[in-house]
């Protein structure tokens, strides 16, 4: 699941999309064999709501401990950036995350915030105005999953990339690769990223994480249902449906369903789609990586790692990494 901070990440990358976008996903995705929706369709306002209701679940570690962790290490991580160096946030949101880490940086050239939300970016610009008010903060519109142009006067200064929220965990090992690069080419030369990973742990911790007593993941995830009724005219009856959220150990991931409760047909824009009773509707997947697997995977798209920054719990974990030199 998308950490800790649902309006900072894929939430707001990607809850713009008009409605032939999310009406052509849906489309597609109840086409397949195995039904599925990419996790981005989650965040509609409702969905953003309740998502920042489960970080304030007792179960779900990742935003406190992330958190825990870069209070902690702020100040090692901050002292990789050297005096003119210039900061750059991929999907920034609320930049709420990074307030931690400029806390520590009265040395920056600048801070730039990249995002697709133009409302994030300037309500984040006028509050970090007014709690730093010598901090140069650059907002691009724009999506980071591919590479951005930086502005030209800030291209000499040493780039720090920041990726908190494990977000590259909802991505399969293959497109994080991808999106490692990404961040490479912008960063380079020499530049380097701190990124949040989920870490692999005791079952007992992950699952109900994923499955809280309290329902709040579970309307979270019909909620889904709801937006294609509510935008695009789908009459899913909710109550067939129920969350299932399960550990794959083949992937290393944990999958978010929507399991049907009996044989039924549903319409979205007039077209009918068929359930069968268990059948499910993939929704999301949030891949657990050992430090050691983060870490090859890191190598494989052009990086160096080095630090590793864990709680006492080893539940998350705060990578540092360094572009290796063409």
């Amino acid at each position: 699941m998308l950490n800790p901070n649902a309006r900072d990440l894929l939430s707001e990358r990607f809850a713009l999309d008009d409605d032939d976008a999310f009406a052509s996903a849906v489309n597609d995705g109840l086409s397949r064999p195995q039904k599925s929706l990419p996790c981005r369709f989650f965040y509609d306002s409702r969905g953003s709501e309740l998502f920042e209701d489960i970080t304030r679940l007792p179960e779900y570690y990742p935003t406190r401990t992330e958190a825990t962790i870069l209070t902690a290490h702020a100040g090692e991580m901050a002292d990789g950036i050297p005096q003119g160096g210039v900061l750059i946030e991929f999907g920034s949101g609320s930049s709420r995350k990074t307030e931690i880490l400029l806390e520590r940086l009265p040395q920056l050239a600048a801070y730039i915030s990249i995002d697709v939300s133009q409302s994030a970016l300037d309500d984040a610009k006028a509050r970090l105005a007014a709690r730093f008010p010598q901090l140069d903060v650059r907002p691009i519109v724009g999506d980071f999953s591919y590479p951005v142009a930086l502005p030209a006067d800030l291209a000499g200064c040493h780039k720090t990339g920041f990726f908190p929220g494990s977000t590259i965990g909802n991505l399969t090992p293959l497109e994080a690769q991808r999106l490692l690069r990404v961040f490479r080419a912008v960063l380079s030369p020499g530049g380097r990223l701190i990124v949040g990973v989920d870490l692999k742990k005791d079952l007992g911790v992950l699952l109900p994480a994923y499955n809280d007593a309290a329902g709040v993941t579970a309307a979270f995830n019909l909620n889904l249902l709801a937006r294609i009724n509510r935008e695009l005219g789908g009459n899913f009856d909710l109550d067939a449906f129920r969350h299932e959220a399960i550990y794959n150990p083949r992937d290393g991931r944990i999958e978010m369903h929507l399991t049907s409760a009996a044989d039924q047909d549903v319409r979205v824009r007039g077209r009918r789609f068929h359930f069968r009773k268990g059948e499910t509707f993939h929704t999301e997947n949030s891949y657990k990586y050992s430090v050691c697997q983060f870490q090859d995977l890191a190598r494989s798209a052009g990086w160096n790692p080095t630090r590793v920054w864990t709680d006492p719990r080893a539940l998350f974990s705060v990578h540092e990494l360094i572009s290796v030199q063409p």
